[in-house]
């Protein structure tokens, strides 16, 4: 009998092995969320028009690339509206904005080398008047200095210019009254960026603020 009361006690314990106090399940573990890839066709130094997509109907935009590896690439709606763009800080990583919940591989059909455009933040200063997507106005008046004074107009914006790695652009951080604004985010940062192609605008705000683009035409007032 005593040999038969052991096993019996022993199963009701849950088996020999371990501290008597039975087995356990280890918790299942949730994978880490990974973050999608984007990759670009790299270009050389320099700025482009360049298009993507179906060669039918392609999707054209507009590329700056610095000698560091910096990059931008911008590309537009029909209404030639900043929509989509990708951007790499130098020795970094492509990132898009508005960020993709995929891997994304952009692939160029074309590319036209642009001319130097210039920069000189000096030959810039002046009065200009802006709409945005949403059809608000704004003026506001550049400096020699390089900063953007809001004017008398209901959206206010305001913000600096400065010296930019990559080419036909400067530096831009711009703040804007976003009520106002017709929704712009408060702050973003980007790229003034000049092209002959913009005219009869003298220039364009390409800017961001991780999840939005502010895309203004700049004309002169």
């Amino acid at each position: 009998m005593a040999p038969c009361c052991a096993a019996l006690l022993l199963a009701a314990c849950g088996g020999g092995g371990g501290n008597g106090f039975g087995t356990t399940t280890p918790a299942a573990t949730t994978p880490a969320p990974t973050t999608p890839k984007v990759s670009v066709d790299d270009l050389p130094t320099g700025s482009y028009v360049v298009s993507t997509g179906d060669a039918d109907s392609p999707t054209v935009g507009k590329y700056y690339a610095a000698a560091d590896g910096s990059r931008l690439v911008v590309f537009g709606d029909s209404d030639d509206h900043a929509k989509q763009a990708y951007k790499r800080d130098a020795g970094g990583a492509w990132v898009g904005v508005p960020a993709s919940d995929k891997d994304v591989t952009v692939t160029l059909l074309q590319s036209n080398a642009l001319a130097d455009a210039g920069g000189d933040i000096a030959k810039l200063a002046g009065r200009y008047r802006t709409g945005t997507t949403a059809g608000v106005v704004a003026d506001f008046t550049l400096t020699a200095e390089g900063a953007i004074v809001a004017g008398s107009s209901v959206c206010k914006l305001s913000g600096k210019v400065s010296a930019s790695v990559l080419p036909n652009t400067l530096k831009l951080s711009l703040s804007t009254s976003t009520d106002a604004c017709g929704g712009l985010p408060a702050t973003a940062s980007g790229v003034l960026a000049l092209d002959t192609d913009y005219a009869p605008a003298r220039f364009r705000l390409l800017a961001d603020n991780g999840a939005q683009w502010v895309d203004l035409w700049a004309f002169a007032d």
